[in-house]
């Protein structure tokens, strides 16, 4: 690079550069990308899944879903005759733990931020979208019997 009127050659002009690659503002998306946000994401994602599930329901059905927070967590609950059981969310320093009914560990979530600007989150080592974590977690206690 060398200087040449004030200006030093072999650098892009500012928000030219390659693929708008420059306009990207990854610092607002990493932030979206924190453990806080994301687990704030799911839960209304989370929220949505269920009345769109009660929304499917037979008329006069013996069973309903919702929605419980509790203590900076919150669960999915499926209340039907006789029956009571969940799936737990809860944010911890470095995951997001997912519980069944017992209180025992289903899978624990990350969340990683891509070269490509993008928030994967993470379970076992693979790279998920939030509605495949929220499947991996509801799909059992949302469709068990149907």
């Amino acid at each position: 690079m060398t200087e040449k009127n004030g200006k030093v050659e072999g650098e892009k002009e500012k928000g030219k550069g390659e693929n708008g690659a420059a306009k990207f503002d990854w610092v607002t998306e990493r932030s979206a990308c924190s453990l806080p946000k994301v687990f704030n994401t799911l839960r209304m994602q989370v929220e949505e899944d269920v009345k769109t599930r009660n929304g499917l329901r037979p008329s006069n059905s013996p069973y309903e879903f919702s929605v419980k927070e509790d203590n900076g967590q919150f669960a999915v609950v499926l209340k039907a005759q006789e029956v009571e059981q969940s799936v737990a969310f809860s944010l911890t320093e470095h995951a997001i733990v997912v519980r069944d009914d017992k209180g025992s560990p289903m899978f624990e979530v990350t969340a990683t931020f891509s070269d490509e600007g993008k928030c994967w989150l993470k379970v076992n080592g693979e790279e998920r979208n939030f509605w495949q974590v929220r499947r991996m977690a509801l799909e059992d206690l949302l469709f068990r019997g149907a």
